[in-house]
């Protein structure tokens, strides 16, 4: 999934000729804190509530005062990795998406990457979830594959988490069976560390409910 997939239709680019209260108003209606500027289709930058805050007159133009832009922004062929790891460094409310000439296209939500994060994790979907703890040199993932597949299971997703000052990983694998047993079985054999696992229904449903929760506090 790349950039220009992610892109919302919601939220308008503030114009240089758009009042400093005209901003606060739409950061409101969206529930962000920073909106795109452009002039035309050019993109300026990124003006963030605490930007607006500081301008002596609310009734002029943003185009009027010295702007302090951010120029954070992804080009539209970029994977939703890079998304993600510009909101998370950067503390955005949402990300402007750019195409080969440096021309404004539309923003990225926290909302729109959470759905799509969701896609990706096969969160909607029932199943079992395994975690395994392994040396990152044993990582095999056909052989991981194998043993999920020779119990009549497929894997929906998975992720991988470093362990600080260590070369071990964890394995988290969303497996589309809730019956996780005898594939926990078979990893044993082959001496895989099961570090955790999650096969009832109660799960499914606790993990359903938190992020419906969470797509509810996002639209607070």
């Amino acid at each position: 999934m790349i950039a220009k997939n992610l892109i919302s239709n919601e939220i308008a680019p503030l114009r240089t000729s758009d009042t400093a209260l005209q901003a606060i108003s739409w950061m409101e209606e969206y529930r962000v804190y920073h909106l795109p500027i452009v002039d035309n289709i050019d993109f300026l930058g990124l003006i963030s509530e605490e930007d607006i805050y500081t301008m002596s007159d609310f009734e002029e133009p943003v185009g009027n005062h010295v702007l302090s832009l951010s120029k954070q922004y992804v080009f539209s062929n970029q994977h939703i990795y890079d998304v993600i790891k510009i909101f998370s460094s950067e503390h955005l409310s949402l990300l402007p998406v750019l195409n080969e000439n440096n021309q404004y296209l539309g923003v990225i939500t926290i909302n729109d990457l959470v759905n799509s994060i969701s896609e990706m994790t096969a969160v909607e979907n029932p199943g079992g979830i395994i975690v395994l703890e392994l040396n990152q040199n044993d990582y095999s993932l056909s052989e991981i594959a194998q043993i999920v597949e020779s119990n009549d299971a497929k894997i929906l997703s998975l992720y991988i988490t470093s362990i600080p000052d260590t070369t071990m990983i964890e394995l988290t694998l969303k497996i589309n069976r809730m019956d996780i047993q005898p594939i926990i079985q078979t990893f044993t054999r082959y001496e895989y560390i099961i570090k955790a696992s999650f096969a009832e229904e109660g799960y499914y449903d606790d993990l359903r409910d938190r992020y419906d929760s969470l797509m509810n506090w996002l639209n607070i």
